[in-house]
């Protein structure tokens, strides 16, 4: 039992502090009040200052949240386990992704990961409370992917961005499902069949994944007990150190009925454009659903000094540096999202000036909206943020 003082439980107050924010604004009379009078005891700070001195997940203005655990997946591999704060969206579809960033030397590095927990997920190791989860594969060019797995230490505290994307299930679920992934492209699918797993959801799936040796497979164990527990779940691992690339021409020998099946597929952009092709040629484009963590550069911009309008911020952009890395390495708080110019959050007004887009080489000028994830400065200019 919760004790109350005046009709107001304790548990209630907890769970009002640790609960979504993100809806804070559009709280009844009794909620603003309530902040507004703490934001007159406690001027010139905001109430948030203080609730984030007493807990750094209690923030309003932004989603955080705590690295709670790291678990290793493979050689370059793990699985953060993170609780977030306030604001932050549970009912997430499965296969959806995030935004984290991490402050490393002094600047906050930002990337795009996707959950691999179902929604609403629960751990009794953690009290019940409710968790996300995410699996990074080090890159040997990627400067946060290799800090994630090999540096960062539990209780650290990381910004988050909400879930998005469109590489989800339907529902209900088709009869016939067919998942195509490599490397890390599994994360998402785990999402997916924890999911169904959980739920008790299973059709016919088919999974074929691909990586160089079994020990370079994320997740193998998991993906072999849920064979196990769901006997409408098929898995194939094509290991390629063995049998080379995977060739979408081979399905017809390994999954005769692939046709008939709705298609997921992620991984690497060089698989995923054999994959698009193939279903293409067989008048199957419909069926299949592709999720690319690359953005492909095929356009470099001449570079120059970008200007921030709202705060004055400048930053010296080389033509391949994104308008969001240049402004997030000056400070500028800029609204972003996918991150490889999907979503359209990022998309900014350009003042004055050109940038190019950084995947055709089309140019922008003074008056256009431009995405700043995929746009680069071509020549000194100037953004209304």
């Amino acid at each position: 039992m919760g004790s109350k003082t005046g009709g107001l439980s304790i548990r209630g107050v907890r769970t009002w502090l640790e609960g979504p924010g993100g809806n804070a604004a559009e709280q009844g009379g009794r909620f603003k009040a309530l902040r507004g009078a703490a934001a007159w005891v406690t001027t010139p700070l905001l109430p948030d200052d203080y609730l984030h001195l007493a807990n750094p997940l209690w923030s309003a203005r932004e989603l955080r949240g705590r690295i709670v655990d790291v678990r290793t997946e493979t050689a370059d591999s793990a699985t953060l386990v993170i609780q977030p704060g306030w604001g932050f969206d549970f009912g997430f579809r499965p296969g959806q992704y995030i935004g984290i960033g991490l402050l490393v030397d002094g600047r906050w590095h930002w990337r795009s990961y996707s959950l691999t927990c179902p929604p609403d997920w629960t751990t009794p190791r953690r009290g019940g409370k409710r968790l996300i989860s995410i699996a990074v594969k080090a890159m040997p060019e990627g400067f946060l992917s290799s800090h994630l797995v090999n540096g960062v230490p539990v209780g650290t505290i990381v910004r988050l961005a909400a879930p998005q994307g469109g590489f989800v299930l339907p529902n209900p679920l088709p009869e016939k499902v067919l998942f195509l992934t490599a490397g890390s492209g599994i994360t998402p699918v785990m999402s997916m069949l924890r999911a169904m797993d959980r739920r008790g959801q299973f059709t016919d799936v088919v999974h074929i994944h691909s990586a160089r040796t079994a020990d370079d497979v994320m997740f193998g164990t998991e993906l072999s007990r849920l064979r196990e527990r769901n006997p409408s779940f098929r898995t194939h691992l094509h290991l390629t150190a063995d049998h080379g690339k995977f060739v979408p021409g081979d399905l017809d020998a390994e999954l005769p009925d692939w046709r008939e099946r709705s298609t997921w597929a992620c991984g690497p952009a060089a698989m995923l454009d054999e994959i698009e092709h193939h279903w293409r040629g067989a008048g199957l484009s419909d069926q299949l659903c592709v999720e690319r963590f690359e953005v492909e550069r095929s356009a470099v911009g001449e570079g120059g000094r970008v200007t921030f309008g709202a705060s004055g911020r400048t930053a010296e952009a080389d033509g391949a540096t994104s308008l969001l890395e240049a402004g997030e390495s000056v400070g500028v708080q800029m609204p972003f999202g996918c991150r490889m110019g999907i979503c359209q959050t990022c998309v900014v007004t350009l003042s004055s000036g050109h940038v190019r887009d950084l995947r055709n080489g089309d140019e922008h000028h003074q008056g256009d909206k431009v995405q700043t994830c995929i746009s680069a400065a071509a020549g000194d200019c100037t953004l209304d943020v």
